[in-house]
């Protein structure tokens, strides 16, 4: 893959950032809020993450680690810089309160309520700093008769409708092997951030609060189940990898045992597909001649597009569907995308510098290309409270021996 370092000043992305200027103080956990302030990080936002101290967001201990070094937490908190505050003690608000003086963005996703308790709610910190644009992430959001209940993205997406339709027709609901319902939420929550602050650059400089839900995102994400039910009466059921709006739309295995991923939404497409796959006949089946036919008649329609791709290995087929201008497209593991060439042109993985892991780690990049003021990974997320020095003493003014005596860590 082409690797290089994004922190160099050298770099052609060095330079002024599209939210250069913008801070965002991140008192989320988990993935959804530090997903948010990862993408606004990603584009130049200053981004600091406040963390209990001891243990840190617990993302540090989710998933593989290397070294006891959590990977996870590298990814989803880079570009961001690591203060410990423990909210619950008045040292704690008292931080927050100092780093949330000069900020544009706060996020924070505990339960309704909590902030509250803690002397941190958005009437507080508004009147420290009235331009305070507020993320709120929760499970069911600020009101409603769920909003007391915790919530995480396994529970949003089994309430927003998206494992009923997920699986095979006679397997139960099946919930996405990755945080989709977080990660959806985070692309929302940063929009959403974005676009609080045009709002305030509106409204002579009033900041405001976002109530944002995590089910909401993915249940806006789940297409027109909702006009499709209002109007028609329709529920959608699992179908595997079908759709109920096109065919054909499926993955089909090759006959050296690897799998591609198949669509032929467009009339024309189907047609240069069976052209591609040595069918041309299949488009003038009665079963077969137009898009709705197709979806009424789907499984035939995968049984005889099956038969016809497993004469052929993936590679082969790929090469007859890129003569043809059809449409299919390898089923990859992470391993096959570490060796496709186009992953490489686009620089879809870049390889950052981490002190803590003794050299690069590789990871996703910026997702967006600005052709003149582009985004950048600056750094891996940072040990826990390796900022804690520069911005709790230098910055905000604390006292060193009291951080010292109630267990902050100061080293650089």
């Amino acid at each position: 893959m082409t690797q290089h370092d994004t922190d160099s000043e050298d770099s052609p992305t060095a330079g002024i950032m599209p939210l250069s200027g913008v801070k965002v103080v991140d008192i989320a956990n988990f993935l959804a809020g530090p997903m948010s302030s990862m993408f606004l990080g990603d584009f130049g936002a200053e981004v600091i993450k406040v963390e209990r101290p001891g243990t840190g967001d617990e993302v540090r201990k989710w998933g593989n680690n290397k070294d006891g070094v959590g990977l996870m937490y590298k990814l989803i908190n880079r570009n961001k810089r690591s203060v410990t505050a423990d909210l619950r003690t008045p040292l704690g608000v008292e931080i927050v309160k100092r780093l949330i003086k000069d900020a544009d963005i706060v996020i924070e996703n505990y339960r309704k309520g909590t902030l509250e308790k803690w002397g941190l709610g958005y009437d507080t910190l508004s009147a420290i700093n009235p331009k305070l644009v507020m993320l709120r992430i929760t499970g069911f959001g600020q009101t409603g008769p769920h909003s007391h209940r915790p919530g995480f993205g396994t529970l949003a997406e089994g309430f927003s409708g998206s494992a009923y339709i997920s699986g095979n027709a006679d397997s139960p609901p099946l919930l996405p092997s990755y945080g989709l319902a977080d990660d959806s939420t985070g692309l929302m929550g940063a929009y959403l951030a974005l676009t609080g602050l045009m709002a305030r650059d509106r409204n002579n400089g009033k900041g405001q609060v976002i109530d944002l839900a995590l089910y909401e995102p993915l249940f806006t994400l789940m297409g027109p189940q909702v006009v499709d039910y209002d109007q028609l009466g329709i529920v959608q059921e699992r179908n595997g990898s079908r759709l109920p709006f096109t065919a054909p739309r499926n993955t089909y295995k090759t006959k050296d045992e690897k799998w591609v991923a198949i669509s032929g939404s467009a009339q024309s497409t189907f047609e240069r597909m069976c052209v591609a796959l040595e069918v041309p006949d299949l488009p003038s089946d009665p079963r077969f001649l137009d898009n709705r036919l197709r979806i009424q008649n789907a499984v035939a329609l995968d049984g005889a597009l099956q038969d016809a791709i497993a004469l052929f290995d993936r590679d082969t087929l790929l090469a007859l569907f890129e003569k043809h201008d059809a449409t299919a497209a390898p089923c990859h593991s992470i391993a096959d995308i570490f060796e496709d060439p186009h992953y490489a042109a686009r620089e879809n993985i870049v390889a950052v510098e981490d002190e803590e892991l003794g050299g690069p780690i590789r990871m996703q990049n910026v997702v967006g290309k600005f052709s003149e003021t582009p985004g950048r990974i600056r750094s891996a997320g940072p040990r826990l409270g390796a900022h804690n020095k520069e911005i709790l003493i230098d910055n905000l003014g604390f006292d060193e021996a009291e951080l010292r005596d109630a267990g902050y860590d100061l080293d650089d």
